[in-house]
């Protein structure tokens, strides 16, 4: 088939020859924002490893060198790797598109003592924090926490927690006796989300943190026997790995056991570290011999979860130029959202190893 052509002879290039961006002389988007007014935004993206897998007798202690390092760059908005409650609200209604929810909080509870679904609570919250005083009362802060709660978003409400004054974290104002067991629970909760996300965003005095999951893109629709070759092709070609990289996974692993995490941290921040998960990820699966071509379905799912994911963080500090932004995120994100937020319009990456150091 011949190549159609626009009104000025020019032919479209037949997709067998397209080229990636990178490939282009020139990028018509580079350079936009120079000399734009004020500061560019600053985005820290942090690699963790999701800390729900670490030793039992892990103590928390052992992230105070990293959180310390994280207090001084000052971020005005913290980002962690759960599904917004309004996705959550979309999946629980159509899990035959989108599956059972991954990071998902339950709401029956918060919904028993507040009398709001995931979507009344998220309108409560917006008009609350719209009207939020500098110096709210503990009364409003209990109330604020069972509105998160109710919409899902346990990393918020434990910030208000960890604001009340300890004497004040107790019954009252929607929040009943199973909320302030709920609440208490998620101080004990081995997740980074809340261990370092929330505790983070309490301690800098901020309201919130922001769920910047998403799941919509990748879930894949095969089912009984397709399933299990979709996934047997995916663990086979994830099985061609480089030395290195296995040598990379070892030392983290060995770290996880360490009194003190920074050097974890350091380690999984390293771009030489990252470069290689990258390639363990995708390389591989694009490679692989599949009649089906099944783990490129998986790669092109990984990357439009990566995508939304961006967007979700821009969407956070959209009518805040200049702002100052901590995104905690699993390792293998971090080479992507790196990547894309970089080249968006007035936002700078932040050296995750200088911060580190």
């Amino acid at each position: 088939m011949r190549p159609l052509c626009d009104r000025l002879s020019r032919c479209l290039i037949p997709l067998t020859l397209a080229l990636p961006l990178h490939a282009l002389a020139d990028d018509p988007l580079a350079g936009l924002d120079q000399g734009m007014v004020g500061p560019r935004a600053q985005v820290l993206v942090l690699a963790t490893a999701h800390l729900r897998y670490l030793p039992a007798d892990f103590d928390a202690k052992a992230l105070d060198g990293l959180m310390r390092r994280l207090a001084g760059f000052k971020p005005d908005v913290i980002t962690v790797e759960l599904q917004p409650p309004a996705e959550c609200d979309l999946v629980k209604r159509r899990p035959e598109k989108y599956g059972e929810g991954y990071n998902c909080s339950r709401t029956e509870a918060a919904k028993a003592a507040t009398g709001l679904d995931i979507p009344a609570a998220l309108q409560a919250v917006e008009k609350t924090l719209k009207t939020w005083p500098a110096q709210p009362s503990a009364a409003q802060r209990r109330a604020l926490a069972a509105l998160f709660l109710a919409s899902g978003d346990t990393p918020s409400a434990l910030v208000q927690w960890l604001r009340l004054p300890p004497g004040e974290r107790k019954e009252g104002d929607t929040l009943d006796a199973a909320l302030v067991a709920q609440l208490e629970q998620l101080t004990r909760q081995k997740d980074e989300s809340l261990l370092i996300g929330a505790r983070l965003a309490a301690q800098l005095g901020l309201e919130r943190v922001h769920a910047i999951d998403n799941h919509t893109g990748d879930f894949i629709e095969v089912e009984g026997e397709e399933e299990k070759i979709f996934w047997n092709q995916l663990q086979t070609a994830w099985k061609d790995q480089s030395p290195q990289a296995r040598q990379d996974e070892e030392q983290t692993e060995a770290l996880k056991h360490a009194p003190d995490l920074l050097p974890m941290y350091r380690q999984l921040n390293r771009p030489d570290v990252l470069r290689r998960l990258a390639q363990s990820n995708v390389a591989p699966a694009m490679r692989y011999p599949s009649p089906q071509r099944y783990p490129q379905w998986w790669v092109a799912g990984w990357e439009i979860r990566n995508l939304r994911m961006v967007a979700n963080i821009r969407e956070t500090f959209r009518e805040h130029p200049g702002a100052r932004v901590l995104s905690i995120v699993g390792a293998s994100h971090k080479p992507w959202f790196d990547h894309w937020l970089g080249q968006l319009q007035g936002v700078g990456i932040v050296d995750a190893e200088q911060v580190l150091d």
